[in-house]
């Protein structure tokens, strides 16, 4: 059930990082999305690797836009390159 709630504050949270991050992606809302779901859960893996989070809890709402921010801000480096 864990891993389910990290996906769906991932979802949510691409969706916040679109619009405090906009611009022009080339795979819009989607790819932003899975993005958002990929900072929630590396968040969540690298909060636990800090101590930040114990076994069982998932990055907060705050750390998994903050994930999707970071991971759209590489992609959109590696995009226009």
């Amino acid at each position: 059930m864990t891993i389910l709630w990290t996906i769906l504050i991932g979802l949510i949270a691409g969706a916040v990082a679109k619009l405090i991050f906009p611009g022009k992606d080339p795979g819009g809302i989607i790819i932003t999305i899975l993005l958002g779901i990929g900072g929630s859960v590396i968040f969540t893996y690298l909060g636990k690797f800090l101590g930040l989070y114990q076994e069982g809890e998932t990055a907060g709402f705050i750390g998994a836009v903050i994930g999707a921010i970071i991971l759209l801000a590489v992609y959109r480096m590696f995009k226009k390159k």
